[in-house]
């Protein structure tokens, strides 16, 4: 590959260290695996979120919106909501939980880098696990997303591998990453971090992911730190 333009050393640092496609449609091929998030249930914080009134979103953007478990909750509070993601067959299960919930939610299936919604075109982005695969050369371009595609006062929140968590969050630099071509299956972060990345924004909320039992309706783990920011 020949080096042209900036556009096209992302792409050459993708392939030597994102996940394929390929690999995430085979991650979604068995909805029966024992993977924690393939629970039809929404994050314990997203729900605190409406329940505390902490956010009254109406336009909302999902980037890594899987089955579609949280799309579905934002549909039920009355949310217009576009669920993205990478995977054929995650949106092919999201489209069969949809229907079943009788909900309403645009789903879309790219890459998040590849979107082309005008700008500040939400009132809510919502990120639940996609972040902590985005390798470094990619930070700036998923900020970039967030801070074109949110409007002023609205509301960015995720869920993110905790460094050193339970079930990831890789303690790597970003040098280290490109040393060793790997993100060692999803990178950590602490809240000096996240507040260092979204810098541009207000921090309202950062705190540890409150775990949930399978009997609780909604969803929460160990090992994962979750965040609410203002525009």
């Amino acid at each position: 590959m020949l080096i042209k333009s900036n556009e096209d050393l992302l792409i050459l640092l993708d392939h030597l260290l994102r996940e394929p496609q390929h690999f995430w449609n085979n991650f979604y091929d068995d909805t029966f695996r024992k993977i924690p998030f393939f629970v039809n249930k929404p994050d314990e914080n997203l729900v605190q979120y409406f329940e505390k009134e902490m956010i009254i979103p109406s336009k909302v953007l999902e980037l890594g919106c899987g089955a579609g478990r949280n799309a579905i909750y934002l549909a039920k509070k009355g949310c217009s909501v576009v669920g993205v993601d990478l995977s054929e067959n995650a949106m092919e299960w999201a489209k069969k939980r949809i229907s079943e919930e009788d909900v309403n939610v645009e789903l879309v299936c790219a890459n998040i880098f590849d979107l082309d919604f005008q700008q500040e075109s939400f009132d809510f982005i919502y990120d639940s696990g996609c972040f902590h695969h985005i390798a470094p050369h990619r930070r700036v371009s998923y900020i970039e997303i967030i801070n074109r595609l949110l409007k002023q006062d609205g509301y960015f929140a995720l869920c993110s591998f905790e460094e050193n968590g339970t079930y990831g969050g890789s303690a790597l630099t970003d040098e280290e990453v490109y040393l060793k071509r790997s993100l060692e299956g999803g990178l950590g972060y602490t809240k000096s971090q996240l507040l260092e990345i979204f810098n541009f924004l207000e921090e309202i909320d950062i705190r540890k992911m409150v775990p949930m039992s399978t009997a609780d309706p909604h969803f929460g783990l160990e090992g994962f730190i979750v965040g609410l920011f203002k525009k």
